[in-house]
Parts: C-alpha cells; structure tokens; sequence
C-alpha cells in the first residue's frame, strides 16, 4: 500500500496574508510544515499544493515537491483531489495543512497504519480533548465519537450538550485528514449537505452521505497558525529548539 501526504498552501489569508511564507526562525512556515511531515516513516512522498507562484518557488527552492491548482477550487477537498487525480499510483493520501508547522509525524503514520488494518475504511482523521476554554469558541471544531471511536457528528457547538457532568470528556478535532484515494475522488464530487452547509465543515459532508469517518485520539496540542499572535509563538518554539 503506497501513502501520499499532500500539503494544500493558499498565499490568501484574511487574518495573515501570505501565510505560508511568513518567517519562522528563519524559514517559511511551509519549509517547516514539509520538514515536519517528511519525518513520517509510511509515506512514501510529500506534495505541496498551490496555487499562487511565489509559495511555487518556494517550495523549489527549499528542494520539495509542490504542484500548482486551479485557483478557483471552492473548498480545499476540491483542490486536494486534483492533486489525487495525477498521483495515481497512491492508495491512501494524507491532508496536512499548511499553517501546522507543530505537526506530529507520527500522527501521519498511525493514520496511515489504520488503512493497513482495515481494508475497508474510506476516511479517517484526529480528536484531542478540549479545554475547558474552548467550550464555547467556534474555530475549536467538536467532535463526538461513537463505542468504535468513528466520528458521529462534527459541530461548532459544545457536543454532546452537558446536562450532567460529562461521562466522557469532550473532544476537539485537528484537521488532518487521511482518504483512500478513490473514495477521495469521489467525495469531492458530491454535492455540498445541508449540516455541511450549516456548520461550515466539509466532513460533514461524507458522515450525511453515510460515510464512516475513524478517528484516532491524541494528547498532543498542536499550534495552528491562524493568526500574528499564533506566528508569534510559533516562532519562539522554534527559535528556542534551534538555540
């Protein structure tokens, strides 16, 4: 079985433009991604995604893969599964998105390893536990799992609602994502759903088709990069490791 990461970078930004350019300790944050992701020991390849010139060149310059899309794409599922479409010789491929710079390699290769195991999953992705402040924050996506840790709703609401005390502590989903290539093709070809459409979350999409979404847990807090305040702090990280 071959797995595929691919790393889908827009220079567009509404809250920091140019984003996967901008500086950590003296890299662009995409270099950083694509390092961290190429620690993975079960892929076999890492591509950037595109579609602006200048994150283009960078990534050449760096000595990585990269790909140019269509700029047009609506969601970034349309945008991975074109690059899907001319990788053809992968099974599975593995989303990570540009501003993750903090990824855990070995989140990539425990994904990849549920595909080895179950001959049949079609989808699979990651859920830590929430903080208690961000019960109430709708960037921070809910995720509620069923006995077989497969994903039964993905919300921007607190899930499940706590009337009592929680049984089980509620869980935040990390937006790595992990497709058999085929069934990829596919979704992105379906039509956008009514809770999709909703919560303005793209996995909705495949659990309202019927879908079966695995999910694996982690302890690991990741820093996305969303904002000047979260670059900041990524920055520090990093200038801190390479002192």
């Amino acid at each position: 079985m071959k797995f595929g990461c691919v790393i889908p970078a827009r220079y567009g930004s509404t809250r920091l433009p140019g984003k996967p350019l901008a500086d950590i300790a003296g890299k662009p944050m995409i270099e950083r991604v694509y390092a961290r992701v190429s620690q993975a020991t079960k892929t076999e390849c890492t591509i950037v995604a595109t579609d602006d010139d200048r994150v283009y060149s960078a990534v050449q310059n760096f000595g990585g893969a990269v790909m140019m899309t269509d700029p047009n794409h609506p969601t970034g599922t349309d945008r991975l599964a074109e690059v899907a479409s001319h990788y053809t010789d992968l099974d599975v491929i593995i989303n990570v998105q540009g501003d993750e710079p903090m990824i855990e390699p070995k989140l990539i290769d425990n994904l990849a390893q549920l595909f080895e195991e179950d001959p049949n999953l079609q989808m699979a992705t990651v859920a830590t536990p929430l903080l208690e402040d961000e019960y109430d924050e709708p960037s921070a996506v809910k995720v509620i799992l069923n006995n077989r840790n497969d994903a039964m709703y993905f919300s921007r609401s607190l899930i499940p609602y706590p009337r009592h005390d929680f049984v089980r502590a509620p869980l935040k989903h990390i937006g790595i994502y992990a497709y058999r290539r085929d069934f990829l093709l596919n979704y992105a070809k379906m039509e956008p759903t009514p809770a999709e459409q909703t919560e303005s979350l793209e996995q909705l999409r495949a659990l309202e088709n019927g879908y079966t979404i695995r999910v694996i847990l982690t302890d690991k807090r990741f820093i996305g990069v969303d904002t000047p305040e979260d670059l900041a702090r990524v920055n520090a990280i990093y200038e801190q490791k390479e002192k």
